[in-house]
C-alpha cells in the first residue's frame, strides 16, 4: 500500500517547489532523501518526472522542509534541497533564493507563527547556510494574501509583494565572501586560453565570467542549451571555480556531486535584447545582462542568490562586475539586472569603510502563492 504524506505545493517567486513539515518525513536524513526522491519522481532517465510531482526542469524540483525554530532568535527552520531530476540526489548544499520567498507564506498558513495584520514578519533560520533572512509577509483576515499589484519578471500576472531580507549573505557556504581570497581570478580554459573571473559568495558561491571571454555578447539564450562547445566551456569555467573555492576536491566532483553550486553567471554591459515575454529591454533601464546556467541548462529568469551575489559585486571595484556596470541613476542604490525574463532588482548594502567590503544585506521583493495543499503518495 502507498503511504501518504502532508504537503503543499508552492510556487515562490521563479521557482515551485513540494513543501513539508519537518515532523512528517523521516528523520534519517538518508530515509527523508530516498521518500522526496520518491515523492518527484526521481531519478528518471527519460528527464521528465512522470511518475511523480516534479516538473522535469531544476526550478520545478525543488523541496523545502520546514520546522518551527528552537532558537529564540528565529520562528522557522527551512531546509532546502534541489532534486536531481536524473539522480537519486537532493542536493542540500545551498539555498534557493527564489522558495525563500513562499517559507513565510507558509509558515503563516500552517499556524508556525502567530498572524499579524497586514504584515507578519517572519525570522527564517536557512539551514543550509547557516544565515538569517527576515520575510515581510501580507497578511489579510489571518492568513497569508497573495492578492497584490506586484508584478516580477517571469511570472504571469501580479501578487502581492513579499519583501525578503538577507541578512550578512556573504560567506553562505564557503565562509567568506571572496573565497580565493582575491577579487578576480584566472583560468585557463581549453580552447579559449587565459579568462578572468570573480568568485563570490553572497547567498550562494556564483563565477562570474563576462560573455565576452567566452565569444558571448551575453543577450544569447537558445545558444546556451543548444551550443555544445558553449555549454562544455561553462561546465569547465563552474568546475574549476568549484576546485578553487574549496567545494570539492577536483573538477570532476564538481560535475558528478555538485551540480547546484558554484552557480555560473554570465555577464555584459546593459544592451538592448528582447526578453522571451516580448518586452524589450532598454540599456537605461538596467546595470548589467545576466545569462545564469543552472545545472546544466539556461535559468529562465534569475535565481535571487544570483542576482545578491552579482548586485554586491557590482559595487565592489575590482570585480570584473565593477567597470562593467552601467552608470544610470537608481533610487537608494538599486541594482537592475537585465536576465531572459526580463529585470529584477536588487537592494545591496555593502560597507567598505574597514578597507575590506562586508555585504550588510540584500533587499528584495518576490511574490508567492499557495497552489495545493492536501497528501502525496508515495510507495512504502
Amino acid at each position: 500500500m502507498p503511504k501518504k504524506i502532508p504537503a503543499v505545493i508552492m510556487r515562490g517567486g521563479t521557482s515551485k517547489g513540494v513543501f513539508f513539515h519537518s515532523a512528517h518525513l523521516p528523520q534519517n536524513k538518508a530515509q527523508r532523501d530516498q521518500a522526496i526522491l520518491k515523492v518527484f519522481g526521481s531519478p528518471d532517465s527519460y528527464g521528465r518526472q512522470m511518475n511523480g510531482l516534479g516538473g522535469g526542469m531544476p526550478q520545478n524540483s525543488k523541496t523545502a522542509v520546514i520546522s518551527p525554530s528552537k532558537d529564540p532568535k528565529y520562528d522557522v527552520v527551512y531546509d532546502f534541497g534541489q532534486v536531481s531530476i536524473d539522480r537519486p540526489i537532493v542536493d542540500t548544499k545551498s539555498n534557493c533564493g527564489n522558495m525563500s520567498s513562499a517559507v513565510g507564506p507558509f509558515a503563516v498558513d500552517q499556524g508556525l507563527v502567530p498572524a499579524v495584520e497586514p504584515v507578519t514578519t517572519v525570522r527564517i533560520h536557512q539551514k543550509n547556510t547557516d544565515k538569517l533572512i527576515i520575510a515581510e509577509v501580507p497578511v489579510q483576515n489571518g492568513r497569508y494574501d497573495d492578492q497584490g499589484d506586484y508584478e516580477i519578471s517571469g511570472i504571469e500576472g501580479t501578487g502581492s509583494k513579499v519583501t525578503l531580507r538577507f541578512n550578512d549573505p556573504g560567506g553562505a557556504v564557503t565562509g567568506e565572501l571572496f573565497p580565493t581570497g582575491n577579487l578576480t581570478d584566472n583560468f585557463i580554459i581549453e580552447g579559449i586560453g587565459q579568462i578572468n573571473v570573480t568568485m563570490i559568495d553572497a547567498a550562494n558561491p556564483v563565477v562570474l565570467v563576462a560573455a565576452k571571454e567566452i565569444g558571448l555578447t551575453g543577450v544569447e539564450m537558445d545558444e546556451f542549451d543548444t551550443d555544445d562547445k558553449i555549454k562544455t566551456i561553462i561546465e569547465s569555467i563552474r568546475c574549476k571555480a568549484a576546485v578553487a573555492m574549496g567545494i570539492t576536491r577536483t573538477e570532476e566532483d564538481a560535475t558528478l556531486t555538485c551540480q547546484t553550486i558554484p552557480k555560473l553567471a554570465v555577464i555584459a554591459p546593459a544592451q538592448t535584447y528582447e526578453a522571451r515575454s516580448g518586452k524589450t529591454i532598454q540599456p537605461e533601464s538596467i546595470h548589467l545582462v545576466v545569462r545564469m546556467v543552472a545545472m546544466g541548462s539556461l535559468h529562465s529568469a534569475l535565481a535571487v542568490s544570483v542576482a545578491i551575489a552579482i548586485s554586491g559585486a557590482s559595487m565592489i571595484e575590482g570585480t570584473i562586475a565593477f567597470p562593467m556596470k552601467n552608470k544610470i541613476e537608481s533610487p537608494e542604490g538599486t541594482i537592475f539586472l537585465g536576465h531572459p525574463a526580463g529585470i529584477i532588482d536588487v537592494e545591496p548594502v555593502i560597507d567598505q569603510t574597514n578597507g575590506s567590503p562586508d555585504y550588510v544585506e540584500a533587499g528584495i521583493g518576490r511574490t508567492a502563492r499557495c497552489l495545493m495543499d492536501g497528501h502525496v503518495y508515495i510507495p512504502e
